[in-house]
């Protein structure tokens, strides 16, 4: 069976083709500023690459445009739409209601919706792919993989807030947790890699988002993100965990408004807000290099949070077995890596710095004499929407 995995954002869409059988991804396309007049599509078919400009207005056009090229002449990804056999869509939030992936019908559609106050950027993005996919591929099963899923199996101790109780009662306003297809991954891997199902794991997505996830026999126990994706570490534009009475204060203080607050918090603050360089960790990391002190108080004071919360996640989990990096920065990031490991030689645990001179590349970074092993794994979200898909529709 071929899956099609699909992840909408607000205006871009990722999506791949993978053979479940042959464990082959056969396509990956990455689509750009759908909704404008210059969306470009950069599309890779088992590496033959092409950057090709094509106005998209809308999902419907990107996803439609998408399937024209995988049956095109010039190389045939396949020879007709019927070889799809299901459709794999990432959906960031789930709230309460779906602790695992499940088939795509009008109930999960209007759940989906239901939970668009909790994730008003992302769930309508995710909800117009499978309305452009039920029109184009009306025949083919779709599957829902949730975001918010995997920590599902966080305690209640860990998910509420020191909020009156009503807030949940009414509205759910409680922790849920993000990036949790790749925490699974990470989890599953490592099982895989060690032979060992029952390991304490702390996992660490590190991208222009960020995420810690305490890991305990393959389920989460908590995790840094909260209601929403602002919380817990900073991030590229995002400030992570702060004093919440700083919200009103900078808002009387400057007279803004609350969704120009928001849009401060999420897109102007974290690295960026504090270095000013960019919102690129290439740029700050580079700026760093050549002795930029904002720049380097952006990058020591996110490690610095960063190995505080491998600390609280250690008392979580009554210890640690192996600490991982994950995601764009967690995979490539040398420096990070190092300047957050600094902070954990209190518990014995410690970096192999020849080792860690790798980027992408799944492997151990910890030293022999390590209380806890350290690794690198490149984590692979869309394996984990495709498998899902496939084992609910075959």
């Amino acid at each position: 069976m071929k899956v099609l995995v699909l992840n909408c954002g607000s205006s871009s869409l990722k999506c791949q083709l993978i053979d479940m059988e042959k464990n082959e991804r056969i396509m990956k396309g990455h689509y750009d500023r759908i909704g404008g007049s210059r969306s470009s599509l950069r599309f890779n078919v088992r590496g033959n690459k092409e950057n090709i400009e094509h106005p998209a207005r809308n999902f419907e056009e990107a996803i439609s445009y998408i399937l024209r090229l995988l049956t095109r002449e010039e190389n045939k990804v396949i020879e007709s739409l019927d070889e799809i056999g299901a459709v794999g869509h990432r959906i960031v939030h789930g709230g309460e209601k779906f602790k695992n992936s499940v088939i795509i019908d009008d109930e999960v559609i209007n759940a989906i919706k239901d939970n668009i106050k909790l994730a008003p950027l992302h769930n309508p993005a995710g909800l117009a792919g499978i309305t452009a996919c039920r029109k184009l591929l009306p025949k083919v099963p779709m599957v829902a993989v949730f975001d918010t899923a995997f920590h599902q199996t966080m305690e209640e101790k860990a998910f509420i807030y020191q909020l009156p109780y009503k807030y949940y009662e009414d509205h759910k306003i409680r922790k849920y947790g993000f990036h949790g297809i790749s925490h699974r991954y990470v989890a599953g891997r490592l099982a895989e890699i060690t032979g060992k199902s029952n390991l304490k794991i702390i996992n660490c997505h590190l991208g222009q988002g960020a995420s810690l996830c305490a890991i305990n026999a393959g389920k989460s126990i908590d995790t840094t993100m909260g209601l929403t994706p602002l919380a817990g570490v900073p991030m590229g534009t995002r400030c992570g965990d702060v004093d919440p009475s700083i919200i009103p204060t900078v808002m009387k203080l400057y007279d803004i408004k609350p969704d120009e607050m928001l849009k401060i918090l999420n897109k102007e603050s974290g690295a960026w807000g504090v270095s000013g360089v960019s919102t690129d960790f290439r740029d700050i990391e580079r700026e760093a290099a050549r002795g930029d002190e904002r720049s380097i108080l952006a990058l020591e004071s996110r490690a610095y949070i960063i190995a505080q919360y491998i600390a609280k996640f250690i008392v979580t989990l009554n210890g640690v077995d192996v600490i991982t990096f994950a995601g764009g920065i967690g995979e490539n990031g040398m420096e990070e890596r190092e300047r957050i490991c600094n902070y954990l030689e209190c518990f014995g645990i410690k970096l192999d710095k020849q080792k860690n001179l790798v980027r992408g590349e799944e492997t151990c970074i910890s030293t022999e004499d390590s209380k806890a092993l350290i690794y690198i794994v490149p984590t692979n979200e869309e394996i984990i929407i495709a498998r899902d898909a496939y084992e609910l529709t075959k």
